[in-house]
């Protein structure tokens, strides 16, 4: 939301209900800026946080992307290059830069000057390891040591430095998933009835067209990796240049794309709260209240009147009646590094592990090695005593 532009795909607030009260951090940057990160948001958005605080008002911090108001909460980014604030961004930072790179490349610099931070990262993940290259690379020093730093602060955790704002707290708002899928559903329905199509037209004309035509499009970074946009890529691109049948297939595909994709990221938005708010280790985590919104006909009851209550009582300084949900305890390691040496693949965390060896493709390989020590132990290898001789160094076979 902080780009101008596609307002319907993004759900920006109206600019009636802006008029209602003063929102912030809307529409701001240019829609070609593709280097705009989290850093930029949290030095933007602090300076503003601060500004309501000395007007005696209260900062209402709306998700969203969970990770951009996690930066806000806590001490957990980094910055590298100082520069002014009215200088010019370049073109191309270095992490865009550095991405260009094959991902064992990246991750063969990264092992050189940054080890522990290599260990931790999956080789594919050129997003994360292009930015610990270029955290070590802009400041000289490893981002593994600069987070150790950050968790070794007073009020610091494992999972970066203190509590920014020691007085806040965390709403909540979550539905039923059935009556979530329904609503977002309908919401991309709307949306589609609001002008969506109009919108992406336009903006595919404006900023996308050439990019396309030139097969130099880019959906993983800036306002082009926005849900949405590349769902209608197909119908974008060939409106006009085929029938009317095959253009009406692909706006469908494109509709429905769009709805599983929104879905799914509420989905991940859940995850994401229950695994950084709700398991956060550590000390200084803010109190989270759980708001059901599944029956809209209930909102004053179950959302509204509860909320006002529960900010009434921070700003009071008291205990309010509703209880915080319950810190999870998550025992899982999710860093922990094995190698499956049947599937010739670095699988890291716990979940992802148990997730590997339930696969259809480890339980074929599984098969297979099985199916290769059965023939050995019929076969046998006679030895100088005569025994038969096995093995079950799983490394010695052949992979497929």
């Amino acid at each position: 939301q902080v780009y101008k532009g596609l307002d319907i795909i993004t759900n920006k607030v109206s600019p009636q209900e802006q008029r209602l009260c003063r929102h912030h951090m809307i529409s701001f940057v240019d829609p070609l800026v593709s280097n705009y990160t989290v850093v930029d948001f949290r030095d933007k958005a602090v300076p503003l946080i601060s500004y309501i605080f000395a007007r005696d008002k209260i900062p209402i911090v709306v998700g969203g992307t969970n990770y951009y108001i996690e930066s806000l909460l806590w001490k957990v980014l980094i910055n590298t290059k100082e520069k002014p604030s009215n200088a010019p961004r370049p073109d191309n930072d270095r992490k865009v830069e550095l991405e260009q790179l094959d991902s064992a490349e990246l991750h063969r610099r990264l092992s050189q000057v940054d080890p522990e931070m290599a260990a931790k990262l999956h080789p594919h993940d050129k997003r994360k390891v292009a930015r610990s290259l270029q955290v070590f690379e802009e400041t000289g020093i490893p981002h593994s040591e600069i987070l150790h730093q950050q968790q070794e602060e007073e009020g610091g955790g494992p999972l970066g430095g203190p509590l920014k704002y020691p007085h806040s707290c965390i709403l909540w708002l979550h539905a039923d998933q059935a009556a979530l899928d329904a609503r977002l559903e309908k919401r991309v329905d709307d949306m589609v009835a609001a002008g969506l199509l109009e919108e992406l037209r336009d903006f595919h004309r404006r900023y996308n067209q050439e990019k396309v035509a030139e097969n130099r499009q880019d959906y993983q970074h800036g306002i082009f990796q926005s849900i949405g946009f590349k769902e209608f890529h197909e119908y974008l691109i060939s409106e006009g240049n085929c029938s009317p049948k095959t253009s009406a297939l692909l706006l469908e595909k494109g509709i429905q794309a769009l709805k599983q994709v929104t879905k799914r990221y509420a989905r991940r938005q859940n995850k994401w709260v229950r695994n950084r708010f709700l398991k956060r280790p550590g000390p200084n985590v803010p109190p989270v209240y759980g708001l059901e919104v599944s029956d809209l006909q209930r909102w004053e009851e179950d959302v509204l009147k509860p909320a006002l209550e529960i900010v009434e009582s921070f700003i009071q300084g008291r205990e309010p009646s509703a209880e915080p949900l319950r810190m999870e305890q998550d025992e899982e390691n999710k860093r922990s590094h094995r190698v499956c040496e049947l599937c010739d693949r670095l699988i890291i965390g716990d979940r992802e592990w148990a997730a590997h060896t339930r696969s259809k493709s480890h339980l074929h390989h599984l098969k297979k090695r099985r199916k290769l020590e059965a023939s050995g132990h019929a076969g046998g290898t006679v030895g100088d005593s005569g025994d038969t001789e096995t093995s079950d160094e799983g490394g010695s076979l052949p992979l497929p």
